[in-house]
């Protein structure tokens, strides 16, 4: 990995020059800011404008050449534009959709994202891709997998438990029943808990412009500043209007919390979007304060569906997926990158960040401190417990349910 900073030096250099110079002047300064950049000159300079290392080296060998034979009559002659050798892709029509068909079995992940990554070794694609007829290199694998949008990544810890074998039968269930849902215009939302944040002048992770050698000074240790305490961000995503909220608890994360979130989102949006609101269907992770396991989650769920009249769906992703939950990607993480390198120092300024967070796609997000107390260990009465009206779906009823409304008691 090169400095950024000099990288970008280069860059800089390059797109000045490029106008003024053909092909073969291309790759001699290439050449030569990889001489002056040193060892690793020519993987940082390729890395800078795209260049291949093969060109560049090339590109080398003529300065060797020139300064050896300075009199000697120079080659000039330059490949005429639309010159040079073909993307493999252009060449053999059918190789990338050969590729993907042996990558396919292979790929893993939520089938609803456009996210893939291969789990086949370069080496095992080109000797296939070989016998079916499309002689490849291992390199040129790697090239034209990045090329079609593969990447290669490492483990992740991400996995709550093990794999499910209703799995994927479950990530189809969701899909259709959110489909049917946003068909008919009704409400469907994706809820979860973030990563609770210390308030104060913590290191953030990241980086962000500032004068250069003025740094933001935090402090050395991350301990609990009892003042200002924590933040439990609690977000909910619509995902049909592409618009969230973000309740930020001070107390703890409790399925009271969570639920009185999703209130908050029906008073201050959801409500005036879907007027005509019939039900609303719940999209969350299987574990937490909205667990399928949590009997709290359940009773705090018939507060809410009481006080809305109207039935609350809800279905939750099977075990060890709950990083495929929609509002991990779709808002949540467009959160962090927002405040990427800002200490947090303050909950106004977390909610600040959060509601100016943005993306080309429109993303709108609110927040409101939520200051209220929720503590845990609380025992659900039998008689509240008793009182849910719960109707369970055929296909893993623990997964996938209705908390129907009922009457209040005056």
């Amino acid at each position: 990995m090169h400095d950024p900073a000099t990288v970008r030096q280069i860059q800089r250099r390059y797109r000045s020059m490029l106008p003024l110079m053909d092909e073969r002047l291309r790759r001699q300064w290439a050449a030569s800011e990889a001489q002056a950049y040193g060892w690793g000159g020519v993987s940082a300079v390729s890395e800078a404008i795209g260049m291949s290392p093969n060109t560049i080296r090339r590109g080398s060998e003529e300065l060797r050449e020139s300064a050896r034979h300075p009199n000697a009559p120079g080659e000039a002659r330059v490949r005429r534009p639309g010159g040079g050798r073909k993307r493999l892709r252009e060449i053999d029509k059918e190789l990338v959709e050969s590729l993907e068909r042996l990558v396919d079995p292979t790929t893993r992940g939520d089938p609803d994202s456009p996210l893939r990554w291969t789990c086949t070794s370069t080496t095992q694609l080109a000797e296939a891709l070989t016998r079916q007829g499309h002689p490849l290199s291992p390199r040129s694998v790697g090239r034209l997998l990045n090329e079609v949008g593969y990447s290669l990544q490492s483990n992740r810890k991400t996995l709550e438990g093990a794999s499910h074998p209703d799995r994927n039968a479950q990530f189809e269930n969701i899909s259709r029943t959110v489909l049917a849902f946003q068909n008919e215009g009704q409400p469907v939302i994706s809820v979860d808990t973030k990563k609770k944040e210390l308030v104060g002048a913590f290191k953030n992770g990241g980086r962000e412009w500032r004068p250069r050698g003025e740094p933001e000074e935090v402090k050395i240790y991350d301990f609990l500043e009892p003042e200002l305490g924590k933040a439990i961000p609690y977000g909910v995503y619509d995902l049909t209007s592409n618009q969230g909220w973000v309740s930020v608890g001070i107390d703890h994360d409790t399925a009271r919390f969570a639920v009185e979130a999703i209130r908050r989102w029906w008073q201050k949006m959801g409500a005036k979007r879907y007027r005509r609101a019939r039900r609303l269907l719940i999209t969350a992770d299987g574990g937490g304060s909205n667990g399928s396991r949590c009997w709290r989650w359940n009773v705090a769920l018939q507060d809410l569906a009481t006080q809305l009249g109207m039935p609350i769906h809800v279905s939750h992703f099977p075990p060890g997926t709950s990083k495929w939950n929609k509002i991990e990607h779709r808002m949540f993480a467009h959160i962090t990158q927002n405040w990427r390198g800002r200490p947090l120092v303050s909950h106004e300024v977390i909610i600040n960040l959060m509601a100016k967070t943005v993306t080309k796609t429109g993303l709108k997000i609110r927040a409101e401190i939520d200051r209220g107390s929720y503590p845990t260990g609380v025992v659900v009465a039998d008689q509240d417990l008793a009182a849910v009206n719960l109707k369970r779906a055929t296909f893993h009823g623990d997964w996938n349910y209705a908390i129907l409304p009922t009457r209040r008691t005056k």
